[in-house]
């Protein structure tokens, strides 16, 4: 069987030592278009070392990431990479990321779900360095044909947005080479810059990474919503709910309540197809 549920959730954590410095920082920033215009004091933050804070979304990249797919080759899940969609995506913040940090990061099978015909796969990261814990990571992926295993069905959380206008819309626009520089920060999916590829997958061009329209949805909130300040942010999770190509614009709408922002994030150019759904960004 492809899908093992007793082995998966039974088999020892996964360890690994993890370090990263103002560098891997400023190239995650500028991958999800930040430093525009170059000399704003505002994106500044985002790419001087001097004035340097961290985006809470740079733990899913952060010593290179892809604990992911590491997970999926944990003992008791044996499958066709070719399947799996990332579905979607959870940080919880124990404190702010430091500029300069060695770590230890610990990946499970949190949880699997029969959907049927799918699986959901939950991958749990949770980092910590000499001061404690720093951050809990889920990744939910989804793979196609891996259902019927016996699991149970697992949670289906949406989040219904208000009936009422939007609190803040902004949009912004995906440079064409975005993805080729975003993936520096550790996913080298050819799916992301080889159109060749990007074809047999069923694509026209390449595609670009659901976690870069994840990480620019929680820039936007931030400079935004949050006034600017990174450390207020205490949680961010989103579904995965479409794709996005270079050169487009997300519309990104925001909701704000008491100690968190509803949004959602649809392409402009294609008549506000969903991006992403069931965002919710938690604060202080």
């Amino acid at each position: 069987m492809p899908i093992d549920a007793a082995k998966a959730l039974a088999a020892d954590p996964r360890l690994g030592d993890i370090g990263w410095d103002h560098k891997d920082i400023q190239l995650y920033h500028l991958g999800l278009g930040a430093g525009r215009p170059a000399t704003d004091p505002d994106e500044l933050r985002y790419t001087l070392e001097s004035k340097l804070h961290v985006l809470p979304s740079f733990a899913t990249v952060a010593g290179a990431g892809m604990a992911m797919m590491g997970g999926l080759a944990a003992p008791g899940i044996d499958i066709n990479l070719a399947h799996v969609l990332h579905g979607g995506q959870s940080i919880e913040l124990h404190r702010p990321i430091p500029v300069k940090g060695r770590a230890t990061s610990t990946a499970r099978v949190a949880a699997l779900y029969d959907k049927g015909k799918a699986a959901v796969v939950v991958l749990r990261t949770e980092v910590a360095d000499a001061d404690g814990p720093l951050w809990t990571s889920d990744a939910q992926i989804f793979v196609r044909g891996e259902g019927g295993f016996g699991g149970e069905r697992g949670p289906s959380v949406r989040e219904e947005l208000p009936e009422r206008a939007p609190d803040r819309v902004e949009e912004r626009h995906i440079r064409e080479d975005q993805a080729l520089l975003y993936r520096l920060s550790g996913d080298w999916n050819p799916l992301h810059a080889d159109p060749e590829f990007a074809k047999t997958a069923g694509f026209d061009q390449p595609i670009l990474h659901g976690l870069c329209s994840y990480g620019m949805t929680l820039k936007t909130v931030v400079d935004t919503a949050l006034g600017g300040d990174v450390s207020r942010v205490r949680a961010y999770r989103t579904r995965f709910a479409g794709i996005v190509f270079p050169g487009e614009t997300l519309r990104i709408r925001m909701w704000q309540e008491p100690g968190r922002v509803l949004v959602s994030v649809t392409a402009v150019e294609r008549d506000d197809a969903p991006v992403l759904a069931d965002t919710v960004v938690e604060h202080a």
